[in-house]
């Protein structure tokens, strides 16, 4: 056998020392980009060891002779150009959807992000009022309702009660979808239940007003039990609280109709739907307002038997309606709102008035 290292590997001094005669080891070539490594126990002689000792570059290559020099920090860091103005972004201008209403757009864009802009607020920013006014359609509906009421009065107590629930129940909805809360089934059915409650109480004590008074406390603690036990944030919390109970007291304060007397009813529920519709007429708000009371205290001395008494009832359901009715309105809702709040609201806030100048004018 030859002293030949297996595979072309060389041995190094190791197979010099075998048999005397032996050829030495045969070194192969090696390319000098890469170097193969030494098995354990091997030693490695490297052709190319001298030379990278011997062999020095003077001066600069290629590659430090072309790269850029690295700059500081601070050069390199943005810096707004001097003198030049700002470029000032237009606004987008508001969608309007299939049903004419102006959906909320959003402003410009910044470095900083900006918010959504809804339309109230840039009502504002332009210096415009953020009310709608409801219009001629829902002050109709209104109307219709009002004259329900004063028909279900001169018919009985249970005539009475089927348009008054309508009334209720419409209320609850509407003031919750006004506030921006929808849906929300447990407090427009929590406000609604209280005012069916408040309803069977007065069926049942001879129409008493004062368990209205009763019904609006117990639902006012309840309302806060439930809110208490809600896992949302304490701001949604307090604001779900108050708005249940402003709708379960709106709801249950309509029941002034119930315990009302029936000529009161009927004088006041006149009154409020002639008030309305007066108010919607395309005439500037001032002077819609003064005709809306003159009308209404017409209404009232026209159905009250030419008395006195009668305009002041419907001058003075006016005047809560009129409040109710600029309620409906505010900080631009959408036509939901006005087909519900703009037609409940107004006959809402003129029942306890209907009552108290009712038992006045008795």
């Amino acid at each position: 056998m030859t002293n030949q290292p297996y595979g072309g590997y060389g041995y190094g001094t190791h197979g010099a020392q075998g048999a005397q005669g032996a050829q030495e080891p045969y070194t192969p070539y090696q390319q000098p980009q890469s170097q193969p490594q030494a098995w354990p126990g091997q030693r490695y002689d490297d052709p190319y060891a001298d030379q990278q000792h011997t062999q020095q570059w003077q001066g600069q290559t290629w590659e430090t002779q072309m790269q850029p020099p690295v700059a500081a920090a601070e050069e390199t860091s943005y810096l707004p150009p001097q003198g030049v103005a700002p470029v000032q972004v237009p606004e987008p201008a508001p969608v309007t959807g299939a049903g004419g209403e102006a959906e909320p757009g959003y402003g410009p864009a910044t470095l900083a992000g900006n918010a959504r802009v809804t339309d109230a607020q840039r009502a504002r920013a332009e210096g415009r009022s953020p009310v709608i006014e409801p219009g001629m359609q829902p002050a109709v509906l209104t109307a219709v309702l009002g004259l329900l009421l004063a028909g279900g009065a001169a018919l009985g107590t249970y005539a009475l009660l089927v348009p008054l629930v309508v009334l209720q129940g419409v209320t609850a909805a509407g003031w919750f979808r006004l506030n921006g809360m929808w849906p929300a089934r447990q407090g427009i059915a929590l406000g609604f239940l209280g005012a069916l409650a408040a309803d069977a109480a007065m069926l049942v004590s001879d129409r008493s007003p004062g368990v209205i008074l009763g019904a609006l406390g117990v639902w006012v603690l309840l309302s806060l039990v439930l809110q208490l036990r809600s896992h949302a944030d304490p701001d949604e919390r307090m604001y779900g609280l108050m708005a249940t109970v402003v709708a379960a007291a709106l709801a249950i304060a309509a029941g002034g109709y119930l315990a009302a007397d029936a000529d009161a009813v009927v004088v006041g529920a006149v009154a409020v739907a002639a008030a309305v519709v007066a108010r919607a007429l395309p005439v500037a708000t001032a002077a819609s307002v003064v005709v809306a009371l003159a009308v209404a205290a017409g209404a009232g001395y026209a159905v009250g038997g030419m008395a006195s008494d009668g305009a002041l009832l419907g001058a003075g359901a006016a005047v809560c309606a009129l409040i109710g009715h600029r309620v409906a309105g505010y900080d631009y809702p959408s036509r939901f709102v006005h087909f519900t709040a703009g037609v409940a609201l107004p006959l809402a806030a003129a029942g306890p008035v209907v009552y108290a100048l009712g038992r006045v004018f008795a």
